[in-house]
């Protein structure tokens, strides 16, 4: 059972791989409000092939990057998530399948931007289906720039998973970037990654510490550099992002814009935040094309991300200083 040969375009080298282990069909939902103990009215609704990585390769994609997505895939929800796929990626992508459905998630969000996700935990993985997971990343690390490793980690997979990942992949000279939570974010920190990409809740889950002020933003990025990671991009939603490199720290302050729809834009910073390192930004400026892509994609109704011109507009309002 390997991948899904439609979807396998030709890959070419120096991509910047994803790698999604928990992926999922989205049903959103736009409602025309979103209140506590009232009824509010289905306006639209929409599937989507989800996941952290899946997400991250269409925004290389669509800025010209060369991206290749790795996922797990299996059941009825699985053939459903290869339609959607099809229909819209565009970029190569690495299907391994598992017995066992993937999940679907519910992602309701109202006409003032506010949104609320119901999430499936996902599919219990066999051993044998994570070998295969692991031995597909190999086969791709010798083509790859960047790993970049998206996203919960279903049942059954260990949570030093990521961390071996990170390991296998510094061996070979390829760049990382972890985007997770929980015990899988703390290995996969101490592990030694090229970056770590947490939120603001996935921070605090981390430090077991509430990030309320300025201050708690800076101190909890030198914090988690301190921990393992090269560089930190610690997002902020609509406060911007915190970054931590060497001994310096950095605030990236966007414009106030009126959101439409925030679903996938901590996604969106990341990715173009390796496609600008990629590129040849520096760390500041790969900040700031984050903030402003994760910005300008949460202007975008439903599921669709920013183009590079509308980035660019907001890239523009961008601010980064060093704190």
């Amino acid at each position: 059972m390997g991948g899904l040969s439609t979807l396998q375009r030709n890959v070419e080298w120096d991509v910047i791989l994803t790698l999604t282990m928990n992926p999922a069909v989205d049903r959103l939902m736009h409602v025309d409000r979103l209140v506590y103990e009232d009824r509010g009215y289905i306006l639209s609704r929409k599937e989507s092939a989800g996941g952290r990585g899946i997400n991250a390769s269409a925004v290389i994609h669509s800025f010209g990057g060369q991206t290749l997505a790795i996922a797990t895939c299996g059941g009825s929800c699985g053939e459903r998530f290869k339609e959607l796929l099809q229909n819209c990626c565009g970029f190569p992508v690495h299907l391994v399948e598992i017995r066992q459905d993937i999940r679907t998630n519910l992602i309701a969000t109202d006409r003032s931007g506010l949104t609320i996700r119901l999430n499936e935990v996902g599919p219990t993985l066999d051993p044998d289906e994570i070998e295969r997971v692991e031995e597909a990343v190999e086969a791709h690390l010798r083509r790859a720039r960047w790993l970049l490793l998206c996203g919960s980690l279903p049942p059954g997979v260990p949570a030093d998973f990521y961390a071996k990942l990170i390991t296998k992949a510094r061996s070979r000279g390829v760049k990382t970037l972890i985007d997770t939570d929980g015990d899988a974010l703390l290995e996969g920190i101490e592990a030694q990654p090229t970056a770590a990409s947490p939120n603001q809740l996935e921070a605090e889950r981390l430090l077991n510490q509430a990030l309320l002020t300025r201050v708690h933003f800076l101190e909890a990025a030198a914090r988690i550099r301190a921990m393992g990671a090269e560089e930190v991009v610690l997002t902020l939603g609509a406060r911007g992002a915190v970054g931590a490199r060497d001994g310096d720290l950095y605030e990236v302050q966007p414009p106030r814009i009126e959101a439409v729809s925030p679903i996938g834009a901590g996604d969106a910073l990341a990715a173009a935040f390796v496609w600008a390192r990629e590129n040849g930004s520096d760390f500041a400026d790969a900040l700031r094309w984050g903030v402003a892509t994760g910005t300008a994609s949460a202007q975008v109704p439903g599921t669709a991300y920013a183009t590079l011109d509308q980035t660019r507009a907001i890239y523009e309002q961008t601010r980064v200083r060093k704190a």
